[in-house]
């Protein structure tokens, strides 16, 4: 798509550019949880949800505020068990996140006593807290004029100026926080940072932008938005088959095996076996998700108890009693598999 040339400069009408982003924003911004408070527990919890998941993920099934419930002070998650902090983040993906989200409550404790540092480089020092995590709590929990650039800023800076460069090297990285700081409303950074995160997020989308109700469009120098940002190549999606066992006793307990890689570490899944080991029983479901950069054709088979064939020597595999299942942390795409199995169980 081709848009109309820009009328204004960002830069050089700095103060129209913020009227109208914050105009629209008042209007428009969508009232999540996490804006409520000014909380930096709560903020940091949201901050690291958000990481490489999107908003939607986070809010479905209130996930911020049960997460919160379940661990409301630092002190709470710094004590935190591994299965219930596990259990407590399931459906977000990047269970390490929630590892690093301990690591750090333990740290604010250890360190500064349970108090969260101002300084963005106090802030960055500690673990799990990156650059714009850094930045994010600077801004949004203690309002200062802090630039924070995420997925969706970037791209609508990268438009904004018609940013032709690869927004994932280095020196773009520099560019479009300096850009962000110099736009930023001084005055009021935490408003004005949620606004071009909101606009990177509902118009400045990544495919089919919405320019012609977009509030800062006569700002925007590029003409090709949709040709923007430039970004590395993508990895191609990498095709997986799974084939697992569903072995259920007769009083009801389940076999399942704990996830040992460092992507699932500590859930609670199917045990899967070869093929040749796994086809000869009865195929009682195929279940098709996707995880990252793979796509994984999951093929259940209903096993006796009896028949099971010999796990791996480093695998550690029980059986579960069903009350205990909805304690236990387990990759969403399972829990779905094993809840539709029972259900259809109970059906007939």
């Amino acid at each position: 798509m081709t848009k109309p040339p820009a009328t204004r400069h960002p830069l050089h009408n700095r103060r129209a550019f913020r009227n109208a982003l914050l105009d629209w924003f008042d209007q428009n911004g969508p009232d999540y949880p996490w804006r409520q408070t000014a909380d930096p527990y709560a903020i940091l919890v949201s901050e690291i949800m958000l990481q490489q998941t999107t908003v939607a993920a986070v809010t479905r099934n209130n996930r911020f505020e049960r997460f919160l419930a379940a661990f409301p002070t630092l002190e709470s998650l710094a004590a935190a068990p591994e299965q219930k902090l596990l259990r407590a983040w399931e459906g977000l993906g990047y269970y390490q996140r929630a590892r690093n989200l301990r690591k750090t409550a333990r740290a604010l404790l250890d360190r500064h006593h349970g108090d969260f540092p101002r300084d963005p480089a106090l802030l960055e020092a500690l673990p799990g807290i990156g650059p714009y995590t850094a930045a994010a709590l600077a801004a949004f929990a203690f309002n200062q004029p802090v630039p924070a650039v995420d997925a969706n800023v970037a791209r609508v800076l990268a438009r904004l100026f018609d940013h032709a460069h690869s927004i994932d090297s280095a020196p773009s990285r520099r560019q479009l926080r300096a850009w962000a700081a110099a736009l930023l409303a001084p005055d009021q950074p935490r408003r004005f940072t949620s606004a071009l995160m909101d606009l990177g997020q509902s118009l400045c989308r990544t495919a089919a932008p919405r320019c012609r109700t977009c509030p800062v469009r006569t700002f925007c120098t590029t003409r090709r938005p949709d040709a923007l940002p430039v970004r590395k190549a993508r990895r191609g999606t990498v095709e997986v088959t799974e084939h697992v066992l569903f072995v259920r006793r007769r009083d009801g307990a389940l076999l399942l095996a704990r996830e040992s890689g460092s992507r699932r570490r500590g859930l609670w899944r199917l045990p899967e076996r070869p093929p040749e080991e796994a086809v000869p029983f009865r195929l009682l479901a195929t279940h098709v998700y996707n995880i990252t950069h793979h796509k994984v054709t999951l093929h259940i088979h209903r096993c006796p108890p009896a028949s099971v064939p010999p796990a791996p020597a480093d695998h550690v595999e029980r059986f579960h009693p069903p009350h205990s299942l909805n304690g236990l942390p387990m990759p969403s795409p399972f829990r779905k598999v094993i809840e539709t199995l029972h259900a259809q169980r109970n059906k007939e």
